[in-house]
């Protein structure tokens, strides 16, 4: 019977290990697909395949959605009036209100560190455009020295070479000095691809290593991610029953628009980062995840 139990444990675990692949796979895939800037190229190529087949009113058509596309990704209060509605969901908190022993820990999201194979080649880690992240992480770290934190992330990428996230952060605390001062301290999960894996592989080192209250409770981790991400992240937590405090950081908005702005770049950064994670919400909502 025992045998069987194993068996049983062992295929829901694999099947369980496949879905999440599949959904990881699928969730690059929709966003290629909604990339805007990736609709301009569908919409040139339209354009061009009509004009070789001597239909010039379609092949306008399509030049036209193009140039639209680029007008609508580079005039950044399109983007901004999205993204700030996001920015703005969760909460944003006051950490001199809070002290060591109200807190249970620190949780650092990975996806500010271009870990793999650049780590290897070069021997620096680099930081991308999420870097708060890791500078928020540091001050925490230094602010509340006999907390524990954890460090979630392997890499985002679908096929990843190289270092994951986690270790290149574990790189970045020696560079800073504060290996030594940490090694209590200091945790890391390195298997996670996405949001919803960061929680599932670090919910036992929560139970484990979370400082806890007079009645055995664990009291609340501070969450460290984007503020366009944090949002989905507080819901995927509370789905998992672990009580974070958000601390938002990589703010890309201000209170009030760049009216007068044209930015392709700073445009279609905006724009990814608010349909991936409106997509993200929805997939994780029809999947149960949140």
């Amino acid at each position: 019977m025992n045998n069987v139990l194993k068996v049983a444990l062992i295929n829901g675990l694999r099947s369980t290990l496949i879905m999440d692949t599949i959904f990881f796979i699928l969730s690059k895939l929709v966003q290629f697909c909604i990339e805007p800037l990736n609709w301009v190229l569908l919409f040139v190529v339209l354009g061009l395949i009509f004009l070789l087949l001597r239909k010039p009113h379609l092949c306008r058509r399509f030049l036209l959605l193009a140039i639209f596309d680029l007008l609508i990704v580079g005039w950044l209060p399109t983007s901004e009036l999205f993204l700030r509605g996001l920015e703005n969901l969760a909460p944003k908190t006051s950490l001199a209100s809070l002290s060591e022993r109200d807190l249970g820990g620190i949780i650092i999201l990975g996806g500010a560190i271009e870990g793999g194979q650049i780590v290897l080649d070069r021997g620096e880690v680099s930081i991308g455009s999420s870097a708060e992240r890791v500078t928020k992480a540091f001050e925490l770290i230094r602010r509340y020295p006999d907390l524990p934190f954890i460090f979630s992330g392997y890499s985002g990428r679908v096929n990843p070479k190289g270092i994951s996230e986690a270790e290149a952060f574990q790189q970045l605390i020696a560079e800073q000095g504060l290996a030594e001062t940490t090694q209590k301290t200091a945790h890391y999960e390195n298997q996670s691809r996405n949001t919803y894996e960061n929680v599932l592989y670090m919910k036992a080192m929560i139970a484990e290593y979370g400082q806890k209250n007079d009645l055995g409770v664990l009291k609340p981790w501070l969450l460290v991610t984007s503020a366009s991400h944090m949002f989905r992240s507080v819901r995927i937590f509370e789905k998992q029953g672990v009580d974070v405090i958000p601390v938002l950081v990589d703010f890309q908005t201000a209170n009030s628009p760049n009216w007068a702005t044209f930015d392709l770049t700073e445009g279609a950064q905006n724009w990814n980062k608010f349909l991936h994670e409106l997509v993200g919400l929805f997939a994780y909502w029809i999947t149960g995840k949140i």
